[in-house]
């Protein structure tokens, strides 16, 4: 049986339309396979590499049917004012690499050092870059590396230790179908999906802010229970008239990116999930004004159109929190390797560590350690990148939305 051997074809050079099916089409006219093919355009220029497969010896000089084509091609880039590589080898079967990863790397701005601390970090790993390509580049640079060879723990690690050092974040997710496959996102509220804590609003109105702003704190670095940081801040707010619900609410601000990561998600059939430390009477009206199918918050007990400075039935603690994700699952049929939790506080880790990804955003040390990648840069919609989703296609499906009747 006569060995297979391969030829590759490297084009670069201007892009323009045509230049794939004019390759192509030279190739048709000789016995040969495609065996792979990749593209890429950056800023107009086009690199594209064809891989083909054929039967007999390596070819030599200009004659035999390879020789013609070798000529056929060089005549091609010639007339399309390209340049062209040819190479030569045998058709021996790619062995499948262990550790298929995808490395997704944020910055703003993100520098060349960064790239270089990274893409070292993964060699020195004995992994290898087999794709780059850039999922954003406004108002985050966003590139992607599909790596292979790496075990994820260790390189998660390691790229870990270079992104504090280059002050950008990276995720590290394995490849596979499950990153096509629908989700669960479940999101903590308070300096998460919205601005600020709203315990600290309605504190403003009773006149107590710096005191429960100082319990706040030391609770979301870990330092006090929620459970009994909460009754001790809501304490404070007895005597409050009901209609202090209003006057917060109207002061809530998401989060810049939000509506723009909830939307595409709700786009693309994953379910979306709110989880707080809150309270009810601000989160009911997040689902409601975002479209969130599932959601658990504290509730404030109200008495003759005042707030008794009590909290009604079982409070939404730290394990509370990682029970709603586990229930919010169940009820979307999906497991929990398949979720996503997002928070930014010591309340988030058991939720964090439970999900199937688990991202600090914009976090406490203490919640940023234990999650399984961190997103410090202020947009919300950051976190699609780390789903996979490029910001060129969140565009164009908000443009269609927009031009639908």
């Amino acid at each position: 049986m006569m060995k297979q051997r391969t030829l590759l074809i490297t084009l670069n050079g201007p892009d323009r339309p045509g230049v794939t099916s004019r390759l192509f089409t030279v190739l048709s006219a000789f016995p040969v396979v495609v065996a792979d093919a990749e593209q890429v355009v950056i800023r107009g220029r086009l690199t594209l590499g064809v891989l083909v497969a054929y039967a007999g010896g390596p070819p030599t000089g200009t004659g035999g049917t390879i020789g013609a084509l070798w000529s056929a091609v060089e005549r091609l880039a010639d007339d399309l004012g390209m340049e062209v590589e040819l190479s030569t080898g045998t058709d021996a079967k790619e062995k499948r690499r262990r550790g298929r990863l995808h490395v997704t790397v944020l910055g703003e701005p993100l520098l060349p050092a960064a790239m270089a601390g990274i893409a070292g970090r993964i060699a020195a790993a004995g992994a290898n870059i087999d794709r780059i390509e850039r999922l954003a580049h406004e108002p985050v640079t966003c590139i992607e590396l599909a790596i292979s060879g790496a075990d994820p723990d260790s390189l998660r690690t390691a790229l870990a230790a270079e992104a504090a050092l280059q002050e950008v974040d990276v995720a590290v997710q394995r490849s596979g179908l499950h990153r096509r496959a629908k989700r669960l996102i479940v999101m903590d509220v308070d300096s998460t999906l919205i601005q600020g804590e709203v315990v600290e609003m309605l504190a403003a109105h009773a006149g107590c802010m710096d005191e429960v702003e100082k319990i706040t704190t030391a609770a979301m670095r870990g330092e006090l229970d929620f459970a009994a940081s909460l009754r001790e801040r809501v304490a404070l707010l007895e005597g409050l008239p009901e209609e202090v619900f209003d006057r917060v609410r109207a002061d809530v601000v998401l989060t810049p990116g939000a509506r723009t990561l909830v939307r595409t998600l709700k786009r693309l059939d994953y379910r979306f999930a709110i989880v707080s430390g809150g309270f009810t009477q601000i989160t009911d009206t997040l689902v409601a004004d975002l479209g969130i199918d599932y959601s658990a918050a504290n509730t404030l007990e109200v008495v003759d159109g005042r707030l008794t400075g009590r909290v009604v039935g079982e409070i939404v603690d730290r394990p509370g929190k990682a029970r709603a994700l586990e229930r919010f699952a169940a009820q979307a049929g999906i497991p929990i390797s398949q979720t996503v939790a997002i928070g930014d506080g010591a309340n988030d880790l058991d939720m964090i560590t439970a999900a199937g990804l688990g991202i600090a955003f914009n976090a406490k040390p203490v919640l940023r350690q234990a999650a399984d990648t961190a997103v410090n840069v202020p947009y919300l919609d950051a976190i699609l990148y780390l789903l996979g989703i490029p910001r060129d296609e969140i565009l164009a499906a908000d443009a269609e939305d927009t031009q639908t009747p």
